[in-house]
């Protein structure tokens, strides 16, 4: 090479090739559109992904920027053969691949700064002019090229331009919306495809080659071929790796909406398990906790009175059990919604008088139960207890009723009460010492008390045990046509026969299994177990219909008609041979469920009654929305049919009505001449009672049915035993 004031005579004449002008200049756009990608993947992936996007962005990048360099050096076409020195050639390639990597580290950068934009532009510019003049010297010209240095000047600062705008361009891509983008990017690889040709092809124009040179490395790399390899190896490169590029960008979206719709479904799950936590220990009615959360309170709650008084520092726990009195009458008068309203009213209001670490409870029906921690005396429990007293006192606005209730609480400290697993039954005892004394007061358990309790918590397990171990029995009381004189069927009544105590009264082990949750345990057995007796008689050739009881909590519980269906078809016995009785009153107190239950009931094909009519608060508007066939008149207005005129006006007007709707009518407790022939006089279509026959164990209903039974009793139908 040689300065400008050198004595050259004559340079050669050289032209250029527009077709491959034209090549270089896509390569140098392609090239600047897969860099602007990558660099945005290089961005956006994680710091070990993202060290191998940019090391294969720097070689695609600077591969790209050489070959467009090359490809432009064959469209320069001169008099003599040009070549390449490859050791020369290869170095070009590294200051190429060298600026790019400055680029993509500098444009893969968090943060946006000019100073490192000017930096990492004098760093890529002079590598790319680097690259370009390596390039140049590889041909090995003697004599050497003349340049005109301020255009060589001039395509460094064209260089050094360029690449501040691709790192610009970089940074403002990221700011475009990604549905946008596509444009951006094209326009900005061809305005970069632009700056490196410029670059190149003035620094092309700055070299003179004199007239007299030949080139010592024609023999080198070169010729038509080098371009067609040059243009078909970048082709593949800059392809695969754009395709690569994409598919990982498909990938990473798809792995980002699959991670997003994890996260949605975990979250969803994580909702689903705390509505069903909700569930589980929530009362519904008052969004109390239940029974179940209580008890689990109380376990912690006695565990951090242990450890503060093992330390010595005076600690009690109280359990009140609070039970509501005069709240059936507010049921049996109003309606079911006014009670759950009344219920919730007390639930706000009990709990607005516990402190944080307090809690109060819902365990079914008009009962509830408050757990007080860090106490100092049995008195303060007491003293806690009368105000509650004091709130329930205060009248309730209900739908612009004002309503008095009080209520009977029974209180039980820890530890000056040892037995921590009797704790509640004996606040439960001590509750109903409280309500044997008139109610609206509070009592705090004493040892004698504790016979009650543990005479409870003992008759519960005997009861566990006796559904387990089929020590219950169903008794079957007749029902008799009143016209015919004849029976017509049986109310299944249940029995048990304690192997200590003999027989406890339903009154009172119904009572308690209503209050430890064994009802629906029990329901069931009654009714499979009047399944299983429908089918055993009918093996006899006695077809006798059976009428079970319904309990509220059986009315209540979901699925009942699927697990009466399921004990039906278990036994081979049809739904018209099973009547379900339920009492007015509980009826009436949740009426929404007892519709819905008895239209689940109906649609299987079991007969349905109301139990005790009369003695409930009931309408004919809901009397007439419930599928029933029979009404059972209460027995304690039989009792008086022959005493007063009060009874008979009652009796008569359910009669009457009943038979107005279509039904039929049945007489309960009928245990004289004279209350028979009035119920006959008014059109009673059934009786039952004493006067007939008491509950009968099932062998000896048979025996009645097959002719052994007392001179004078009434007769079997003849649609239930013999032909029909």
């Amino acid at each position: 090479m040689t300065l400008d004031s050198a004595p050259v005579t004559a340079f050669m004449p050289f032209r250029y090739d527009p077709l491959v002008v034209a090549v270089s200049f896509v390569i140098a756009a392609f090239a600047s559109y897969v860099t602007l990608d990558l660099a945005r993947r290089v961005r956006q992936s994680t710091w070990g992904l993202a060290r191998v996007w940019w090391g294969a962005g720097s070689v695609v990048m600077g591969s790209g920027i050489w070959s467009m360099h090359f490809v432009g050096m064959q469209a320069f076409e001169v008099p003599i053969a040009l070549g390449y020195r490859g050791g020369l050639t290869l170095l070009s390639w590294v200051a190429a691949v060298a600026a790019s990597a400055v680029a993509l580290e500098i444009a893969s950068r968090k943060t946006f700064s000019y100073r490192r934009v000017v930096l990492g532009a004098l760093v890529m510019g002079l590598g790319i002019s680097a690259m370009h003049y390596i390039g140049m010297a590889a041909l090995e010209l003697v004599p050497g090229i003349v340049w005109n240095w301020s255009l060589v000047a001039a395509s460094v600062l064209i260089a050094v331009l360029a690449s501040a705008t691709a790192l610009l361009i970089f940074h403002l891509l990221l700011k475009v919306p990604r549905q946008q983008r596509l444009p951006y990017q094209v326009g900005a690889a061809l305005l970069m495809g632009l700056a490196i040709c410029g670059m190149h092809y003035t620094g092309m124009i700055a070299a003179r080659i004199p007239d007299s040179a030949i080139c010592l490395s024609s023999d080198g790399l070169g010729g038509p071929s080098l371009t067609a390899m040059l243009t078909i190896a970048t082709g593949l490169l800059l392809v695969s790796t754009l395709f690569t590029s994409l598919l990982d960008a498909r990938m990473q979206g798809t792995t980002q909406r699959l991670a997003q719709s994890l996260q949605e479904s975990n979250a969803k799950l994580q909702t689903a398990n705390a509505e069903l936590k909700q569930r589980a220990f929530t009362d519904p009615l008052t969004g109390l906790p239940n029974r179940l959360l209580f008890e689990e309170r109380l376990g912690q709650a006695l565990l951090r009175a242990d450890r503060a008084n093992h330390r010595g520092l005076q600690s009690r726990v109280a359990v009140l059990f609070v039970d509501l009195d005069g709240f059936k009458p507010v049921n049996d008068s109003f309606g079911h919604a006014v009670g759950d309203a009344l219920l919730r009213d007390v639930a706000q209001r009990l709990r607005r008088l516990l402190r944080e670490e307090d809690t109060v409870a819902r365990i079914g029906g008009d009962e509830f139960l408050l757990l007080l921690e860090n106490l100092r005396e049995p008195a303060d429990a007491l003293a806690f207890g009368q105000r509650v007293l004091q709130v329930l006192a205060t009248p309730f606005d209900l739908s612009g009723r004002h309503m008095r209730i009080a209520g009977s609480i029974g209180i039980v400290t820890y530890p000056d009460q040892q037995e921590a697993d009797k704790l509640v039954a004996q606040a439960d005892a001590a509750m109903y010492a409280a309500k044997r004394g008139g109610g609206s007061r509070c009592a705090l358990f004493e040892p004698h008390m504790n016979a009650d309790a543990t005479e409870q918590l003992e008759l519960q397990n005997d009861l566990r045990r006796a559904l387990e171990h089929n020590e219950l029995t169903l008794h079957y009381q007749p029902k008799i046509d009143a016209t015919r004189q004849l029976i017509t069927g049986v109310e299944a009544l249940l029995r048990w026969r304690h192997p200590v105590r003999g027989m406890v009264s339903p009154a009172i082990f119904v009572a308690l299994a209503e209050r430890f949750g064994l009802i629906n345990r029990l329901g069931s057995w009654v009714i499979d177990e009047a399944c299983r007796q429908i089918r055993a008689w009918e093996d006899q050739g006695l077809r006798m219909p059976v009428a079970v009881n319904l309990s509220v909590h059986q009315l209540r519980e979901q699925g009942l008609a699927q697990r009466i269906e399921q004990a039906l078809q278990r036994h081979g016995v049809a739904p018209s041979q099973l009547l379900c009785e339920i009492t007015e009153s509980v009826a009436m107190e949740d009426f929404q469920e007892a519709q819905r239950s008895f239209a689940e009931l109906a649609a299987i094909g079991v007969y349905l009654s109301i139990d005790d009519f009369g003695t409930g608060y009931s309408s004919l508007n809901y009397l007439r929305q419930l599928p029933v066939q029979q009404l059972k008149i209460d027995g304690s207005f039989v009792r008086d049919l022959d005493k007063g005129d009060n009874a008979r006006a009652v009796v008569q007007a359910v009669i009457s009505l009943a038979h107005a709707l279509g039904l039929r009518v049945v007489g309960e407790g009928v245990e004289t001449p004279a209350q028979r022939d009035i119920l006959l006089a008014m059109g009673c279509d059934e009786l039952q009672g004493y006067l007939y026959a008491r509950a009968m164990a099932a062998e000896e209903l048979l025996d009645w049915a097959q002719g052994r039974q007392a001179r004078g009793s009434v007769a079997f139908s003849p649609s239930l035993f013999g032909e029909p």
